[in-house]
């Protein structure tokens, strides 16, 4: 299972760019896109920092689990 994000589908709604919602997560833009490109994984501080740019939102609104396909090996 991998945890998934919403943010990027409501980062056009409340901020300029990745830039300006990075700032108000107060961290990294090469983190925000990193994430995003699937580079890098959700950590405490991402999930931190989403709650904060977007208070008007639950947790479970800016986030979830997605299952990953069963692979030929586990078949």
């Amino acid at each position: 299972m991998e945890l998934k994000t919403r943010i990027y589908d409501l980062c056009p709604h409340y901020y300029r760019n990745l830039t300006e919602m990075a700032h108000a997560m107060g961290i990294s833009f090469s983190e925000v896109y990193r994430v995003r490109q699937g580079k890098r994984h959700i950590n405490e501080k991402f999930i931190l920092g989403a709650v904060k740019a977007f208070p008007e939102y639950k947790l479970e609104e800016l986030f979830y689990v997605e299952k990953e396909p069963a692979s030929a090996e586990s078949r």
